[in-house]
């Protein structure tokens, strides 16, 4: 149990904030043991055949099973409140050689020759994570970015809510079941950590997370703000697929695929998603979506390294009004 003494000038403080990075580095536990994590077995079941061309053991080497602590340094706590991934990688690489090697002694067990030269050439070998990071980030969780960044927007939206209406004590009693505020004493229960602690004025900031699993995770010991990441709720719906109603009017219209694929296009996704969704290539899909956005039924946008499409004003109404794409 984590006792955290609090101040009027934290509750002040308090803030939300999303972060794509804490993301990519809580999913690296999901991959290694996806049956501790069902809820996510539809995402790591697609994401495990992407990462076979990945070298990511620098990444796998700093995030242990058991995981019993993340070194700090690999996921600093977010300056704004929705950062992009390369904000926070950019943070990452100015870690200061003392603090990257109290991260690493912090770790259990023997160093792997990775974690050693990362130890050893801390400039360079930040550069390096950064870059595995990126790639890795590039095939797990790119592709999945939009819809679990708007779960989490949704997330902060309630308890901003919450907030409004309750107070922070409200907001805080309600945010997780192992987090509890009494009087000026929050109280986070761990498996592992233990200990009394002050914040001291810095404000707590609360970050919901996909891929954190059942448990908060904390850092409030560290430099920088106060850091409690807890599960967002209702993450399993992320993989949920609807059904596709099967009435034939659309398909006739503009062909099976082309209708399957504004079917599929309810939320912002890459040509590589609804390539693996539909089971076609890339280059097919690519062909085909170029026809719906000519058509004006199909929008997009840029989201970092991804170009995520989906249905326009039009799309929604066509699709509302056939009453769904043929499977």
């Amino acid at each position: 149990m984590m006792v955290v003494g609090l101040e009027a000038r934290d509750l002040a403080m308090t803030r939300f904030a999303i972060s794509p990075l804490w993301e990519v580095i809580a999913s690296v536990r999901v991959i290694k043991q996806p049956h501790l994590f069902p809820e996510h077995l539809p995402w790591s079941g697609r994401v495990r055949p992407r990462l076979a061309d990945v070298d990511w053991r620098l990444l796998a080497d700093l995030v242990q099973i058991p995981t019993l602590v993340i070194p700090t340094f690999v996921c600093p706590p977010p300056a704004t409140s929705q950062p992009t991934l390369d904000v926070e990688l950019a943070t990452l690489v100015t870690t200061s050689p003392e603090a990257l090697r109290a991260g690493l002694d912090e770790l259990p067990g023997p160093r792997s020759s990775r974690l050693a030269a990362l130890y050893a050439e801390p400039v360079a070998g930040l550069a390096r994570l950064a870059e595995v990071i990126a790639v890795y980030a590039d095939a797990a969780i790119g592709p999945y970015w939009p819809r679990m960044r708007t779960l989490l927007e949704r997330e902060v939206l309630l308890g901003a809510q919450r907030m409004a209406t309750d107070g922070v004590h409200g907001l805080l009693n309600h945010l997780d079941p192992y987090v509890r505020l009494e009087a000026d004493t929050l109280r986070v229960d761990h498996i592992v950590l233990a200990g009394t602690v002050r914040l001291d004025g810095r404000g707590l900031l609360l970050v919901p997370s996909v891929f954190t699993g059942p448990r908060v995770w904390s850092n409030f010991g560290s430099p920088g703000q106060p850091v409690l990441r807890y599960p967002a709720r209702a993450v399993g719906t992320l993989w949920e697929r609807d059904p596709a109603p099967r009435g034939q009017g659309l398909p006739r219209v503009l062909g099976r695929t082309r209708a399957t694929l504004l079917h599929e296009l309810a939320v912002p996704t890459s040509t590589l998603e609804l390539a693996e969704r539909c089971g076609l290539t890339p280059g097919t899909v690519s062909q085909h979506l170029g026809a719906l956005r000519d058509a004006g039924l199909v929008g997009a946008h840029r989201a970092g390294r991804f170009v995520l499409y989906a249905r326009t004003t039009a799309g929604e109404a066509l699709v509302n009004a056939s009453g769904g794409a043929a499977p």
